[in-house]
């Protein structure tokens, strides 16, 4: 078996290594233009790369969960806040400083306690979870997620709606004080 990477090889890299730049980039949308709209694309972006990895991994129906549920819905959500939030043509207020620099440290403090997990972590699968690979079949992931875990799609649409909700008050708030 010689060193060459066949062409297939090359694509595989090229795809991931495309992947990783399409999150990274998405992210960084997300997080420093001071137009919303774009924060919320970025995100959308994001989040496509994110399913992206998942089909790496060799999840596809998790790939298209992340798809449907986060891109499609939360992002759809999130652009009907925006819709009935404050009108964009208006000037944003200056940031404060102080936010700015709690928002680093809060930022900076989830980055440690995310890398310190990933390094402590013993990422090598135990041989009982690589022997029985039918756990992971769709049929049952989705039995799962009927019953076992069916109230965390209950929260999740408690979430939706209270950001909804938010919205709406936040608009009304806003125009009353136009």
């Amino acid at each position: 078996m010689g060193m060459e990477m066949s062409n297939l090889d090359i694509i595989t890299q090229a795809a991931f290594w495309g992947t990783v730049a399409l999150t990274i980039a998405g992210a960084l949308i997300a997080v420093f233009p001071r137009n919303i709209l774009y924060n919320v694309l970025g995100l959308a972006l994001a989040l496509t790369g994110i399913a992206g990895f998942y089909m790496f991994l060799g999840s596809f129906f998790i790939a298209l969960m992340q798809l449907l549920i986060y891109v499609g819905a939360i992002c759809i959500a999130i652009v009907f806040a925006i819709m009935l939030s404050r009108p964009l043509h208006l000037d944003t207020p200056p940031r404060a400083t102080p936010k700015v620099v709690m928002g680093l440290a809060a930022g900076a403090l989830f980055f440690v306690a995310a890398v310190s997990v990933a390094l402590k972590t013993d990422w090598t699968p135990s041989s009982a979870r690589v022997a029985d690979v039918s756990l992971w079949s769709v049929e049952n992931i989705g039995h799962a997620l009927l019953t076992r875990y069916e109230l965390v799609f209950e929260v999740i649409s408690l979430v939706l709606l209270v950001a909804i909700i938010g919205a709406v008050i936040t608009a009304g708030f806003s125009r009353r004080l136009s």
